[in-house]
């Protein structure tokens, strides 16, 4: 990690999205390895939410990215070196909802940035954060390594695959010549930890429901789900980035970051892991299905990962559960977030 943090110690970074859940997380490490961090984000959808709760002093923009114009003047402004672009519509159940709002932040969304980024000489790196939905999923539970075929049924899956693509597109039409910058695309599991406060996720509903001493209402308790602590995510992330920046293409393409196979679970052993850890005993309830398709079966291989860049996951599922529900009831009770946060960071290993 030494080398990680002389490798971000004053650099300038970008991360769009900077207000979301992961986001949020990611700029305050970034902030705590030594990088000069901003942000260009809308404001925070939930409340509460971890953003606000951090209360983090970014020099940032609050506005779409699909706004050309403000992503522009931010780049011009900021110059960054390194970016992570977090920034979209990142719920499969609201894509649904709102399809073409849906398309419209993620492909024309990421076709902005790629394309100012062409204009913005400081730019070194781009880490452009997909997810593992990404894939053409025929569940038949083989895990997915990076060169499987891309796909999605739902709309913020194909979504997410249509960016994978761009992102090809742009690496191999506009990154011919020695000094562009380099590009790579992250693809992570089912991500949890604490201050996520989105609708339909699985660990907010949790949280939710037991404060309120309620049940937990899941439409499929049996789906098997690639669940890992967002620091094992971010970590990935970050390692790659610091790879792209000092060896360059070398590193450029997918990347998946995932738990390992024995650390994957159902949605109902979650559920019953995480009510236990918070001392309930209202587990949940199955929900009356509706026609909207949801897959049950989602496996990753980072072997690759593994491999190429020596990050692999630290925390099993218990653990992972353990510091994700510990974080709630810290601020359930009303601790100082911003100083457990950083201490969560420090535990994992800055």
């Amino acid at each position: 990690m030494e080398n990680i943090k002389k490798s971000f110690k004053n650099k300038k970074i970008l991360v769009t999205g900077h207000t979301g859940f992961k986001g949020s997380w990611l700029s305050l490490w970034l902030k705590e390895l030594g990088a000069d961090v901003s942000g260009y984000s809308l404001p925070p959808k939930n409340n509460p939410n971890l953003y606000s709760i951090l209360n983090l002093d970014l020099p940032e923009t609050l506005a779409d990215i699909n706004d050309k114009n403000s992503l522009s003047r931010h780049l011009q402004k900021y110059k960054p070196e390194i970016i992570f672009h977090l920034a979209a519509q990142p719920l499969v159940r609201e894509s649904y909802n709102d399809p073409v709002g849906t398309f419209q932040t993620n492909i024309a969304g990421v076709w902005n940035l790629l394309d100012l980024i062409k204009k913005t000489p400081s730019v070194k790196v781009v880490v452009v954060v997909t997810t593992d939905k990404c894939y053409k999923n025929n569940e038949n539970g083989v895990p997915f390594v990076e060169t499987d075929p891309l796909g999605g049924y739902d709309p913020y899956s194909a979504s997410k695959a249509c960016v994978e693509i761009i992102c090809e597109s742009w690496k191999s039409s506009f990154l011919s010549e020695q000094g562009d910058p380099v590009l790579a695309t992250v693809r992570a599991g089912n991500v949890i930890g604490g201050g996520d406060w989105s609708t339909d996720r699985l660990i907010p509903d949790c949280i939710r429901s037991f404060i309120s001493n309620e049940f937990v209402n899941i439409r499929y308790p049996n789906s098997v789900r690639p669940w890992q602590h967002v620091l094992e995510a971010l970590y990935g992330y970050i390692i790659l980035a610091e790879k792209l920046y000092n060896f360059g293409n070398k590193y450029s393409g997918a990347w998946n970051f995932g738990p390992n196979m024995e650390n994957q679970a159902t949605v109902g052993d979650v559920v019953s892991i995480a009510s236990e850890l918070w001392g309930t005993k209202n587990v949940f309830k199955k929900q009356s299905i509706n026609n909207l398709h949801e897959v049950e079966l989602l496996r990753l291989d980072i072997t690759k990962a593994t491999k190429e860049l020596d990050w692999r996951p630290r925390w099993d599922i218990n653990q992972t559960l353990s510091e994700t529900v510990e974080w709630y009831k810290k601020w359930h009770q009303g601790d100082d977030m911003l100083i457990y946060t950083i201490n969560q960071i420090k535990k994992y290993g800055m």
